[in-house]
């Protein structure tokens, strides 16, 4: 059959002039995405914003409502435990072990809520649902008789603030256009710090009025179910309306947008799948590193304040809903005062918003350690105050650059995984390295200690900002080629089969491919050439799915599959057979066979003329069908994996190393193997170090030196680079006595 390279090239080129505007494409993104890059530029007034956006202000109230409600359970808890550690009979330790329970159920539940609403946005309901039955648990929490009971009202109060994490957020972020986003998000942490207010507020009236903790849970829970019903109009507005959607128009010249294909439906990313791609973040893990380790501070401070304003200064019930209010309300002016600032950075450099987040923590803690240790009561006060205000103060603005750099759909998986970071990573941590420093250093000095590891997080924190920059221009690349690759659809312009693009991959810290293009079309056969160590085996990982690369895309008839898992990618079509490993040795010939056949597993008859098609192709397998694979001969072990080739007739065959160490007469059955798999119309990538080998086979070939794409062209032209040759095919034609 005929093996087109034509189109392929004629596409590269149109690829190539598109690219060649991508700068400017940037730019333009990164207006679109609120950033201007400019020390003059300042963000525009709120209520012009929103009214050219058509936006009101209800979307903000109705979270802020729920969030609001939703530090009643949880600062209700904290203040009134030596109360009910008194009455219920329980120990400071079990105190602290139910508080970490409530957070680590908040990470936990994270995770499904993201799941359910990464495809579908859905984030709306969960929102209501969720805010409903935390306000009935607040109820019941003044119900409770024991330990059990407590331990299942803190475990659901967790379990659906989890939503507050994982959905209210990217719902904001969605909801608003990205010059107001800072300033909504700080409204919203407004909102959080206001119920830190209005808590305290009720708790310290229902005390005077005489109500028990227990009465003081009732009246809270009434309050949280009144304030839900402000939320029930709330709507998701799906995802990325305000930024990718507009960087999608920056480049859409063709029309509208047409109904997304078959193999779009079949390559969207799992839930797994889409945290393994965060992970791929540099500055993702560096926030996700830092917010374990800040875990590891907040629960101990957490579960240590009441006790010490208990303990060390004598205040009651009364008097720490008092301290709690003024701290919050602290918090409220901070935010307030800081919302106007944190836009202005955020919008001239990412890289300075991480950085001032770092430093107000570090200011925070150092205001908390000073506290701890001050003898005079408003000083200590005041220290404190000013640490309640400076740690919300620094959210908005890291939570800002953590969503900015991911796609909207995956905002919540974000939220997910940074709350499992605090909760589960660095909480558990925490109770474990500093939950009996009280014991031996008195509160004060527990205290301080819990400090150590926060300025720990701040300084990994700040080193966030050295590639925030660098991620959010990443994140414009992908949507701007994304959207480029459909108008070259839309247009009529011949896409290929296959087609990488920039790829770069390491191994931990060892960079092994580097910008790599690399494209295959439909029934064509490339080979891949190259020394040993060059990158051909990595880059046929990272077209298999083997191994995810740190920058760039694999596109499969224009659709991204870069992140798709490998055994997804065998249902798409793309097989591999590695060099030396493609057999299961264990076992023997057929079932080698029937496990190749497992793809057919819904058609047994199919799979059973499958293995009676790879027997008469390689009668010498027939006559071993029952011999252990790892008892053949290195050309018979070639043969059982070109087997699965022939059996599954992929689009995409990846082939390492076919010829290596093999006898010229069973090299020459192989390829004769090879050409027939060709002929039924499966494209074949083939990585030789022979020559011969290489050329008496393709069209088309692609040099590899040093993790980079040397040469890419037609394979006779390949012939006349003598330098290429030197270094590569003469040598292995020699090894190979070609």
């Amino acid at each position: 059959m005929s093996r087109p390279t034509g189109p392929i090239h004629h596409t590269e080129d149109a690829l190539d002039a598109v690219v060649r505007e991508r700068d400017a494409l940037r730019d333009r993104a990164r207006q679109v995405l609120g950033v201007t890059g400019s020390d003059d530029s300042e963000a525009p007034p709120l209520r012009k914003v929103l009214r050219a956006s058509n936006v009101g202000w209800y979307p903000l109230v109705a979270l802020g409502a729920l969030v609001v409600v939703d530090e009643f359970q949880r600062t209700a808890f904290v203040i009134l435990a030596p109360d009910i550690a008194g009455a219920l009979g329980i120990s400071k330790a079990a105190i602290g072990a139910l508080l970490t329970l409530s957070l680590l159920a908040v990470g936990l539940a994270t995770l499904p809520m993201a799941a359910y609403v990464q495809n579908r946005p859905r984030r709306a309901l969960i929102a209501i649902v969720t805010a409903i039955v935390w306000s009935l648990t607040t109820l019941w929490a003044g119900l409770v008789t024991g330990l059990i009971g407590l331990f299942v009202v803190m475990l659901l109060d967790g379990a659906t603030t989890g939503s507050t994490q994982a959905v209210h957020q990217p719902l904001l972020m969605d909801r608003y256009p990205p010059e107001t986003r800072v300033r909504m998000l700080t409204g919203y942490r407004a909102a959080d710090q206001f119920g830190k207010i209005l808590a305290p507020l009720v708790i310290f009236l229902l005390a005077l009025a005489g109500f028990t903790w227990r009465g003081v849970f009732v009246g809270l829970g009434i309050v949280s179910v009144g304030a839900t019903m402000i939320a029930l109009r709330l709507r998701d507005p799906g995802f990325g309306h305000f930024d990718t959607g507009r960087i999608r128009e920056l480049v859409r010249t063709h029309g509208e947008v047409e109904e997304r294909s078959e193999l779009e439906e079949h390559t969207e990313l799992g839930f797994f799948e889409i945290v393994r791609r965060l992970f791929l973040i540099p500055t993702q893990r560096r926030l996700l590193a830092a917010f374990a380790v800040y875990g590891v501070f907040v629960i101990p401070f957490q579960t240590y304040i009441s006790f010490f304003l208990d303990e060390q200064w004598g205040l009651d019930a009364q008097g720490r809903a008092l301290f709690s209010v003024i701290a919050a309300t602290g918090a409220v002016i901070a935010l307030g005062l800081f919302s106007k600032r944190a836009e202005d950075t955020f919008r001239r450099d990412p890289s300075r918003s991480i950085v001032l987040t770092g430093w107000l923590l570090v200011g925070a803690l150092a205001a908390i350690a000073l506290g701890s240790l001050m003898p005079v009561f408003l000083l200590m006060m005041g220290f404190f105050v000013v640490a309640s205000s400076l740690l919300p103060a620094m959210l908005p603005s890291f939570f800002m650059s953590s969503l900015s750099i991911v796609p909207p759909n995956m905002r919540p998986h974000t939220m997910a995984l940074i709350t499992i970071f605090i909760t589960g990573v660095g909480g558990p941590a925490g109770l474990v390295l500093l939950g009996s420093l009280d014991r031996r250093f008195g509160l004060e000095w527990a205290l301080v200690a819990t400090t150590i590891p926060g300025i720990v997080g701040a300084l990994i924190l700040r080193s966030a900002g050295r590639t925030v920059t660098g991620d959010l221009d990443r994140m414009i690349n992908e949507v701007i080629e994304d959207e480029e690759v459909k108008e070259l659809a839309r247009s009529g312009t011949h896409l290929p089969m296959l087609a990488c693009r920039g790829i770069d991959f390491s191994y931990g810290q060892l960079q092994v491919l580097f910008d790599v293009d690399f494209t295959v079309d439909d029934g064509e056969m490339v080979a891949l050439l190259g020394v040993n160590g060059a990158g051909k085996s990595t880059l046929l990982k990272v077209i298999s799915g083997l191994g995810l690369p740190d920058r760039g895309s694999v596109r499969m008839r224009g659709v991204d599959i870069t992140y798709l898992d490998a055994e997804r990618r065998v249902g798409l079509g793309i097989q591999q057979v590695p060099g030396g490993h493609a057999v299961f040795g264990p076992m023997s010939v057929v079932d080698n066979l029937e496990l190749y056949g497992y793809t057919l597993r819904k058609d047994g008859r199919a799979a059973n003329e499958a293995i009676e098609t790879a027997f008469e192709a390689f009668p010498r397998l027939a006559e071993r069908r029952n011999q252990m694979a790892q008892t053949l001969s290195g050309g018979e072990q070639q043969m059982l994996a070109l087997s699965k080739a022939l059996m599954l007739q992929p689009r995409l065959l990846l082939i390492d190393e076919l010829s290596l160490g093999l006898a010229p007469v069973i090299v020459s059955q192989l390829l004769d193997m090879v050409r027939r798999i060709n002929d039924s119309g499966t494209a074949v990538v083939l990585v030789e170090q022979s020559v011969n080998v290489a050329l008496s086979l393709v069209d088309h070939a692609y040099f590899m030196e040093k993790g980079e794409i040397r040469f890419d062209g037609p394979a006779l032209e390949l012939l006349e680079r003598k330098d290429l040759l030197r270094s590569v095919f003469l040598q292995g034609a020699a090894a190979g006595g070609h």
